[in-house]
């Protein structure tokens, strides 16, 4: 941890850019210089807030790049350490799924990415860890809650990914081949377990709200995934799941935000201009003020991206804060999301090409590329 005088570069505080002097001290944002420590030139640079990624699945194609051949989580995680720092990622979500899928979305992967969380030492950016768990997988309640005490698990999302439509006609659901596959199952045996789990359905009404009320009481964040409607996304907030994750209409959207539920929509979203999956623009959402944060979702690059797209319409600092403070906000880490006094000292340089060049954490460097190298080390 370095004592640091960040001197004349446009510094994003709470309302706007400004040029000025960024002081760290003790891995936090002072608003005192205290003289006699290392001062850096960083005209010609920006300092923003580090980005806050509420659900990203990026860090997938790190752990198991191929089915089966990654055995060491910890250097799959220190590759995910990497790629977050060089966009500008100081704290990640990492979006884990519990699923009926199986392999790298199964229960047994989510157990090594909890315990590689805790081991892997020397990780630069701070990971922490999402569980999105299937609904219907109503045998597993337990065992998921199991890890939820033992990992500390703060953010816990609900999904239903089930093929309903083509189990109900009777029909064999897309991609069912792949997924059977992947979760080193055959076909028949995928599609016995997708039908047992459908059958679940009248039972997973009167099972979630007791799982739900379980896991608020331990002080766990919850919410719901793709809600269609605004009757489907009450039913979540009845019960305690409070965050809307990509919502997929604006009514549902619009819905949230009256009832006093934060909203999550996906960065990608918003670089592509639409939805890929055909669904609401986030964009257009993010105009309308019904969005509280932004996530990578798939793709890391994509918050620093859309945050600079919407700066264009929405101003920096707003547009900004959709990928730092807001998501901080959400998740309870009241420590960081901006750059102010006593705060930790979370952020990221960025040169005139909008490109990330610098990210610390706590006050330390993560990542350094660049002509920037050059002024630190002068």
């Amino acid at each position: 941890m370095i004592d640091l005088a960040l001197c004349g570069a446009d510094v994003l505080r709470p309302e706007r850019l400004s040029t000025g002097d960024l002081v760290v001290s003790d891995g936090v944002f002072s608003d005192a210089d205290p003289g006699g420590i290392r001062r850096v030139d960083l005209s010609g640079f920006r300092l923003l807030p580090g980005i806050v990624d509420i659900h990203g699945d990026g860090f997938e194609r790190h752990l198991a790049p191929r089915r089966g051949v990654m055995k060491d989580f910890g250097e799959g995680l220190r590759a995910v350490d990497a790629e977050l720092a060089a966009n500008g990622i100081t704290t990640a979500m990492l979006a884990q799924f519990w699923s009926w899928e199986g392999g790298m979305r199964g229960p047994e992967h989510a157990r090594r990415l909890a315990d590689a969380l805790t081991q892997t030492a020397d990780l630069r950016t701070d990971m922490k860890m999402q569980l999105r768990f299937e609904t219907h997988m109503l045998d597993d309640y337990a065992a998921m809650e199991e890890l939820v005490d033992r990992a500390g698990i703060g953010f816990v999302v609900l999904n239903d990914h089930l093929p309903h439509d083509a189990l109900i006609k009777g029909k064999r659901p897309a991609r069912m081949t792949g997924q059977a596959l992947k979760g080193g199952r055959s076909p028949e045996a995928h599609l016995a377990l997708l039908k047992q789990l459908h059958a679940n359905g009248q039972k997973v009404a009167g099972a979630l709200p007791g799982l739900a009320e379980r896991l608020t009481a331990k002080g766990v964040i919850l919410g719901s995934h793709d809600d269609a409607t605004p009757e489907g996304r009450a039913w979540f907030r009845d019960i305690g799941a409070t965050v809307a994750e990509f919502p997929e209409t604006q009514e549902t959207a619009r819905a949230s935000r009256q009832a006093g539920d934060p909203v999550i929509l996906g960065a990608p979203n918003v670089v592509r201009g639409a939805s890929h999956a055909g669904k609401v623009s986030a964009a257009d959402l993010v105009e309308k003020g019904l969005c509280d944060a932004l996530a990578s979702d798939y793709h890391y690059p994509a918050p620093r991206l859309a945050a600079l797209k919407l700066a264009k319409t929405i101003g920096l600092a707003r547009a900004w804060s959709l990928v730092s403070e807001g998501p901080a906000r959400m998740l309870g880490l009241t420590d960081r999301g901006r750059i102010q006094g006593g705060y930790r000292a979370d952020f990221i340089v960025m040169d005139g090409h909008g490109r990330v060049v610098g990210s610390f954490v706590a006050g330390r460097p993560a990542y350094l590329a660049g002509d920037i190298v050059a002024r630190f080390i002068a």
